[in-house]
Order: structure tokens, then sequence, then C-alpha cells
């Protein structure tokens, strides 16, 4: 029996009020997130950014810088082949790579202090070493912080979920990532923008009319904000999970089966396939998490395994973000938390290294085939032109429009977005 809004007796605690609204589109997390198109007023930029997330720490030495020459227990087996630049190798795991590095720009002098997976992961990904009072925000939050929503889609989403140091850290947990979910698993959909147990939308939309009426009722007694904007917020969520543009931006079975082919049937794949869409319809920043490169033991097989996978996804968004005219207003990054030790332990496998390794970077200017920096014989250390991770986050905000001298506040305490870092010209010129 329906009962009408106007009858709805104030018969419910204020606590009760707010877990039915963040329970009455059947679970759905995202109203916590659209406060902040209200909350931000900075100056939005028509750029985008993708991150594909080398979790465990890739092997430079077997990837991306290469030492021929090296003792055989440092070089491992994997032969090097020559790239689109005269004079600089890969090794044969990344040969799409090596063929299109005229599109994207490579440091092989990254270096850091930091041997810890989470600690580090956070590191790199928010430019600020990890306090023991606070965590910084990630990348994709500090952005979400400053440009909002665009396009009725969330601002950060994460494939297929984050790491444990992709959040918001100290901003808070509006500004924490839409975790998509694999896109490549059959039947693919995004568990936020379907309704759950089969309920239908006329049903999402009676829900929501009964927060409207509860929230008129509490809003008498009680003039918080929150109960001030709790239905608007629950309305774009329910819009948000009943919107066809969203859906349509998540469901990466709509392109041809050929272009997913050719980005590869692997969560890194289908990833950065989805990553593509969700920048083209209106979202900020997605970083696709793709594990696996933690090899203490078992190197060689570990290395096979994934970096083909990366290399197939990598130049198939490079290939698409240019053939889509796209590439001009999208950062592309490639980061790892770390190297690997150079010479290869006695489980065949490679230790971290935080003391030299190498990131990609493409678009948004970045000028295709430079390479900054190199190592040692041993790529044991940066030889010249030492990058760090403090440098690489004033050169990524800088690029994005994000002044990384702003300051946000913890605990009344001023933080700056990035601290004391060099902006990389080379890059650009």
């Amino acid at each position: 029996m329906k009962i009408p809004a106007h009858e709805l007796k104030c018969c419910l605690s204020r606590r009760d009020f707010i877990q039915i609204g963040m329970v009455g589109l059947g679970g759905v997390g995202l109203a916590g997130l659209l406060r902040q198109e209200r909350l931000l007023g900075a100056s939005r930029r028509n750029l985008n950014c993708i991150v594909l997330f080398q979790l465990g720490g890739n092997s430079q030495i077997d990837t991306w810088d290469p030492k021929p020459e090296a003792p055989a227990d440092v070089r491992g087996t994997f032969k090097t082949i020559p790239t689109a630049v005269p004079g600089v190798h890969f090794t044969e795991l990344l040969p799409r790579s090596a063929a299109r590095l005229k599109k994207f720009a490579l440091i092989r002098s990254m270096y850091s202090d930091d041997a810890i997976h989470e600690s580090a992961q956070q590191y790199v990904i928010s430019g600020t070493k990890r306090r023991n009072d606070l965590v910084h925000p990630s990348l994709g939050s500090v952005v979400a912080h400053e440009w909002g929503w665009q396009g009725g889609l969330p601002p950060y989403v994460a494939i297929p979920t984050t790491s444990r140091s992709g959040g918001a850290g100290f901003l808070g947990s509006l500004y924490e990532p839409f975790n998509s979910g694999d896109p490549k698993v059959e039947n693919y959909s995004v568990h936020d923008l379907t309704l759950p147990l089969g309920m239908k939308l006329e049903q999402a939309t009676a829900r929501s009319e009964l927060l409207r009426a509860l929230d008129a009722c509490f809003r008498k007694a009680e003039q918080a904000g929150i109960l001030d904007r709790m239905d608007e917020f629950h309305q774009q969520a329910y819009g948000l999970v009943s919107s066809p543009a969203a859906k349509k931006a998540f469901d990466v079975s709509q392109e041809d089966v050929k272009l997913r082919e050719a980005y590869g049937r692997t969560t890194v794949g289908q990833g950065a396939l989805l990553a593509r869409r969700l920048v083209e319809s209106g979202v900020r920043v997605v970083t696709v998490f793709h594990g696996g490169y933690d090899t203490h033991l078992d190197n060689e097989p570990g290395m096979k395994k994934v970096n083909p996978e990366f290399d197939q996804a990598f130049a198939a968004l490079l290939d698409d973000l240019d053939g889509r005219g796209l590439i001009a207003n999208t950062l592309v990054l490639v980061l790892s938390e770390f190297g690997r030790t150079p010479r290869i332990n006695t489980l065949a496998g490679r230790d971290h290294w935080p003391r030299s390794f190498s990131v990609a970077l493409a678009g948004a200017g970045v000028k295709g085939g430079v390479v900054i920096g190199s190592t040692t014989p041993t790529a044991s250390d940066p030889k010249d032109n030492p990058v760090s991770i403090e440098d690489l986050a004033v050169t990524i905000y800088k690029t994005l429009g994000i002044d990384p001298g702003k300051e946000f506040h913890s605990n009344g305490r001023p933080i700056k977005i990035a601290n004391n870092g060099k902006f990389l010209s080379e890059l650009f010129s």
C-alpha cells in the first residue's frame, strides 16, 4: 500500500533518516560523492588523465632500461630490441611500446627511498612522502577536489578497484574514487549503476519520493546543512543510476570487437579501453591498477605475463586516443612504486629497488620520443638527470593546470599539494 507523502509522520530518528538515505537506492554509495559538485567552485580545464599503475614494482632492467652488457645475473635472458627512436632500446617484452616511443616520453632516472609497497605507492601516486600523522591524497582525489564533476559522471574512477594507496587521504570520503569493477569479465556491469535484486526503476523512484518527504519532515525540526542537501544529493545519485549516458560510458560492450581485441581481453587491456570511454564522457582521472609485478621469485615468468599485457594495452590506448583526437587533452601516465633489484636473487627473482626505476608519460603536450636520464651499467642508480617523485608530481600537476603550491588544511595545518619539486621542462621542449 502506497502512503501519500503528506501522511508520513516524523516517527524516525535523525540517525534512522540518514541510514535510510544511504540505502534508499539499494545501497548505492554515490550520494556522498555527489556533494562535491556544490562544494567545489574551482576553475575547470578541459583536460583528463589516465594512469596505468603497475602494482608491485616493475623491473626497469627487464623492460624500459635493459643492460645487455651487464653480467648474466644482472641482465637476465630477455633480448633487447630497437625502438622508434634511434639508439634507444627496450627489451623484447615491449615490442608495441618500442614501436611507439615517438608518441610518448620516458624517464629512466626516477629514484625514491621507500621500498615498502603501500607507502611507496602512496608516495608515487600522491607526490608526497607518507607521514605517520596523515595520508596525503592521491592525484585523482586532488583533481576531484579541484575540478569537481563533469558530464554527470564521478571525477575520479579506479579500475577495477583502488589500491591501498589510491584514495583521498585527509581530504575525506567525498573525494574517494568510484570503483568500476573488472571490465574484462563476461556481462560486465558497474555495481553502483545497477539496481539490486531485480529492483525496477519505478521502485527506486518511489524510494526517492520517500526520501524527499522524510527530508521535508525533518527539516522542520532541524536545519542542519546535511539535511538541507540530502534529497538533492540522492536525486543526483538516482539520476546517475537512471542515466543512459552514465550506463553508456561504462558499457565497454558497445566497442567494436576488433578494438576490444586490440586492447587485449585482460584487466589492464579492457581497463584501458574503459578509461578512454570514461575520459571521453567527462571523467577527470581514471587509474587502472594492474597487479603482478612483485616478482621476488621466478621473475622472468612473471615478467612474461604482465608486461605483454601492459604493452598491448598501452599501445592500443595511445593509438586510440590519437585516432580520436583525444591525446592533446589527455595526460597518460605509466607509474610504478619502484623498480627491482639489478641482481637476480637465489629464487630467480628480483626484490624491491627504489633507487632506480622508469616511468612513461604521453599526451597533454608531452613531446614524444624524449628520454630523460640514464642509469649506471647495472641500472642500480641514476647516472645523469636524476628525477625525484616530487619533480614528477610538480610536473603532472602543472600540466593539468593545478598549482602544486596550493595549500590544503588538515587539523588546522597548511599542507601543499606537492612539495619542493622542479618542473621537467624537457618533456615539453
